[in-house]
C-alpha cells in the first residue's frame, strides 16, 4: 500500500476538473527530460482512456533516446507549431502543468498559458512552486513527477485503467529521474510502484535498453573525448569538472541528448562526492550547468547560490550567461565556500 502523499482536497478538485472537461493540454518544461515526458504522457494516456481529447505540448525539441515512447510522434513542439498550440491551450478546459514550478520554465509557452481561461493544475517535485494554478501538487520529497501522476491516477481510483502504454511512459519518468534508480530512490514505496507497473506488462530491462543503450557513434566518441581531455580532478575539494564548448560538440555531430548522463561519470571515481558539467548551449546563448552529489552534499544550493538554478540535493541544474572561463571561475568560487561541506560529506 502507498501512503497518502496528495491531500484529499486536491485529488477531489482534479477529479472534478478532469471529469468536466472535454479538452485538455498538458504542457512540460523546456528540453524535456526522461521524468517531463514520461510523466505528460502517462497522464495523456490515461485521460483519453477517459475519452479525453488531450494534446501534449512541449516548448521545444526532446532527446532522440526518447523518441520510442508511447505518444511521443504526438507531442506538439511550440517552437514549430505556435500557431496552432496557441489555439490549443486557448481553448484547454484543463491545463495540466507537469515538472515545474515555475512558468519561466517553459519559455514561450508561459504567455499563452497565463492568458488561457483553462483550470491550471501544477504536478511537480521541484523546490519553491509559483502560485499560477488553482490546484498546486507539490511534492519536493518524490523522487519524480512520474511517481506523482501514479499516485494521483490511483488515489482517483482509476488504477485498473492504466493501460501498459501509460505504465511504460510513467516507468521511464521514474528510472530517468533517479539515475536508474540509483539515486533519491531509497524510498520502499517506489519498488512497490514498480510491481505495480510490471503487472501491467512493461518490460523494464527493454526500457532500460531502449532509453540508455542506443545512443549514436558521435556520442561515444564524445564521451572518450569527454573523460580524457576535459574532465578535472579537484581531490582536495573532492570535486570533478566536465566542460565542453559549441565548436567541441559539433566536432562529434551533437545532437539533443547526446551527453546525458555525463555529469554522473565522474561519481564513479573513489573519494568524489560532487560533479559539475558545463555545456554551451548555442540556442539559448547560455552555458547549461547540470550538477550532481552524492550523500548529504547539497549540490541544489550550491545551483540556486551561483548558477540562478535549483533542484534536488543529489541532482540539480543551472543556467550561467557569459564566457566559458568565467563559469569555470564561479565554479570554483563555489568549492572555495562549501569546502567544509565537501569534506565532510
Amino acid at each position: 500500500m502507498l501512503t497518502k502523499v496528495i491531500q484529499q482536497a486536491n485529488i477531489d478538485k482534479v477529479a472534478k476538473y478532469f471529469e468536466r472537461a472535454e479538452k485538455l493540454v498538458i504542457v512540460t518544461h523546456v528540453s524535456p527530460d526522461g521524468d517531463a515526458l514520461g510523466s505528460s504522457l502517462g497522464l495523456a494516456h490515461f485521460l483519453e482512456t477517459q475519452e479525453k481529447t488531450v494534446n501534449v505540448i512541449v516548448p521545444n525539441a526532446f532527446p532522440d533516446f526518447l523518441r520510442w515512447m508511447p505518444g511521443a510522434k504526438d507531442i506538439i513542439r511550440y517552437d514549430k507549431y505556435s500557431e496552432f498550440a496557441d489555439k490549443l491551450i486557448a481553448e484547454a478546459d484543463v491545463i495540466c502543468c507537469l515538472d515545474f514550478n515555475a512558468l519561466s520554465r517553459i519559455d514561450a509557452v508561459a504567455k499563452p498559458v497565463a492568458e488561457s481561461q483553462g483550470r491550471k493544475v501544477m504536478i511537480d517535485h521541484h523546490l519553491n512552486p509559483e502560485g499560477f494554478s488553482r490546484v498546486t501538487i507539490s511534492h519536493p520529497e518524490i523522487s519524480s513527477t512520474s511517481e506523482l501522476v501514479f499516485r494521483l491516477i490511483c488515489r482517483m481510483g482509476y488504477f485498473e485503467d492504466i493501460t501498459l502504454e501509460c505504465a511504460q511512459c510513467i516507468y521511464t519518468g521514474m528510472m530517468t529521474d533517479t539515475g536508474g534508480f540509483t539515486y533519491n530512490s531509497n524510498n520502499r514505496e517506489i519498488y512497490f510502484i514498480i510491481s505495480e507497473l510490471l503487472s501491467k506488462g512493461i518490460d523494464k530491462d527493454d526500457i532500460y535498453r531502449k532509453v540508455f543503450n542506443t545512443y549514436s557513434e558521435g556520442r561515444l566518441r564524445l564521451m572518450g573525448y569527454v573523460l580524457y581531455e576535459k574532465m578535472q580532478v579537484f581531490p582536495q575539494f573532492r570535486t570533478a569538472l566536465i566542460w565542453l564548448t559549441a565548436e567541441e560538440q559539433g566536432k562529434f555531430q551533437y545532437v539533443k541528448g547526446d551527453t546525458e548522463g555525463f555529469v554522473n561519470m565522474p561519481l564513479q571515481m573513489k573519494n568524489i562526492c560532487f560533479s559539475v558539467f558545463l555545456r554551451e548551449d548555442t540556442e539559448k546563448n547560455m552555458i547549461k550547468v547540470s550538477l550532481r552529489s552524492v550523500g548529504t552534499f547539497p549540490c541544489n544550493k550550491v545551483a540556486a547560490e551561483f548558477f540562478n538554478g535549483g533542484g534536488h540535493l543529489n541532482a540539480s541544474g543551472g543556467e550561467f550567461y557569459g564566457k566559458m572561463e568565467d563559469a569555470i571561475e564561479v565554479f570554483k568560487q563555489a568549492l572555495v565556500k562549501y569546502e567544509d561541506l565537501l569534506l565532510k560529506n
